[in-house]
């Protein structure tokens, strides 16, 4: 009896030593594993049902295939489960970023993104690409832009300004008033060259022969160059071991070869996004030095929310930040494709399912409307350039000569099926739209859609 008293001790306490070591293991990945709440699974089931919409059925399933660890984030169970991967902040080369646009989506598909925005700085050329190379993987693209702008806590006081980027996302046919939107990231581009070719000046001035032209062939034809081109010209010419020191030294805020460009006031943009039927989102507010005044200013200019999530985690302080002035949290990997052990990856924010119902929520409103504007407008006045507004960024082609298509359905149905629900396109706005652009399509009878699958 006493050696089997013993002996059952013995096992107890050996069970119990497993069982702390798996709760050491779980909480290791990011806590214990449990059922979706019934929040969790209407959010999980929103979202996914607006990444299927042009392949419903794949979304069938999902949330019950699906568990969320103790910090909300959806995992997969099973061979069939699967997780809704939103990526929201990236770049590729048409801005600062390494690789094509279409190699980041390859990328993103690599890492199992379902949803990735491209967001290259001050300019949208990289969209077409990316939405072209996604269709082969299945991949929905937001159009989005980062947008430097400059925050002045007071108007004349140029020595407490500092830069800040707002991040702006769009429907699939992208921003309404596109030309304005354009024009404007068109100038801050200009600025771009300007302030390149000023540090590189201050960089002779440093004894550094820097050339323009070795800057230039970096960032690409038609790329406005960058701090980061500036930079990888320095480590090419030897003036620097690598891209951190070259910001280090000379490149930082306010450092010996910092220069401004003429970046708008950071309210003009945010009104800018709005007015174009854009959600505008803080970026890295962590790069800050004063973000509580900013992102107070910023939310009387009509700021939806801020970045918050990181590949490491949630920063709890700008969470806090972002309840208290009721802004949308999100994050995303600001991916830029330089390699190395600091640059976090693609899809390594995995946001949880109610950050990202919460997104969609605000989001699919101001886009749905978007989307109708552009619309009307070419109801109103189907033009060439109003009807490449339509055909820009989604997966269609537009040709002259030939039969009539009746533009008003196709256009609607096909070009923004993979966007739009049916609820959304079946209301009493589109369906009037419908009827004024099928006798579009019959005055003007040379427009062909060819719609791409």
């Amino acid at each position: 009896m006493g050696d089997g008293g013993a002996v059952q001790v013995t096992n107890n306490s050996n069970k119990s030593n497993k069982d702390k070591k798996k709760k050491k293991k779980n909480k290791n990945r990011g806590g214990s594993k449990k059922k979706m709440t019934h929040e969790q699974v209407l959010a999980f089931k929103f979202v996914t049902e607006w990444v299927s919409l042009d392949h419903p059925s794949s979304s069938l399933g999902l949330a019950t295939s699906s568990v969320v660890d103790d910090f909300g984030v959806q995992k997969p169970v099973g061979k069939n489960g699967d997780k809704v991967l939103f990526e929201l902040h990236s770049h590729s080369k048409c801005s600062d970023g390494f690789l094509s646009p279409s190699k980041v989506v390859e990328r993103a598909h690599m890492n199992g993104v379902k949803v990735l925005a491209l967001t290259d700085h001050d300019t949208l050329a990289g969209i077409p690409e990316a939405v072209e190379s996604a269709r082969k993987y299945g991949i929905k693209i937001i159009p989005g832009v980062e947008i430097s702008t400059i925050f002045s806590p007071s108007s004349g006081d140029t020595e407490a300004e500092e830069p800040v980027h707002i991040l702006a996302y769009y429907s699939s046919i992208g921003p309404s008033r596109f030309a304005e939107l354009d024009k404007f990231l068109s100038n801050i581009r200009d600025g771009r060259y300007l302030r390149a070719k000023n540090m590189v000046l201050k960089l002779n001035k440093l004894k550094m022969a820097l050339k323009w032209e070795h800057v230039c062939r970096i960032a690409g034809n038609g790329v406005a160059p960058g701090r980061l081109h500036v930079a990888r010209a320095m480590v090419e010419a030897g003036y620097v071991e690598n891209l951190k020191q070259a910001f280090a030294r000379y490149l930082f805020d306010g450092g010996p070869a910092y220069s401004k460009g003429s970046e708008p006031m950071v309210e003009e943009a945010i009104k800018m996004i709005c007015d174009t039927g854009g959600v505008s989102v803080l970026a890295h507010p962590w790069a800050l030095k004063n973000p509580v005044a900013i992102v107070r200013r910023l939310k009387e200019a009509g700021l939806h929310g801020m970045e918050v999530y990181k590949s490491d985690g949630r920063l709890a302080a700008y969470s806090d930040l972002a309840d208290t002035y009721e802004l949308l949290k999100i994050g995303g990997s600001d991916y830029h494709g330089r390699g190395g052990h600091h640059e976090a990856e693609l899809g390594s924010v995995n946001l949880p399912v109610l950050v990202l119902y919460d997104f969609l929520k605000v989001a699919r409103p101001i886009w749905c409307n978007a989307i109708k504007k552009i619309l009307e407008c070419y109801a109103e006045e189907p033009s060439d350039t109003n009807l490449e507004t339509i055909t820009r960024f989604g997966r269609t082609r537009v040709f002259k000569g030939g039969s009539p298509l009746n533009c008003g359905q196709d256009l609607i149905d096909h070009c923004l099926h993979l966007w739009l629900s049916s609820q959304e396109m079946e209301n009493e706005e589109f369906e009037a739209i419908k009827l004024k652009l099928s006798n579009v399509s019959t005055s003007q009878g040379g427009i062909q859609v060819l719609i791409k699958t």
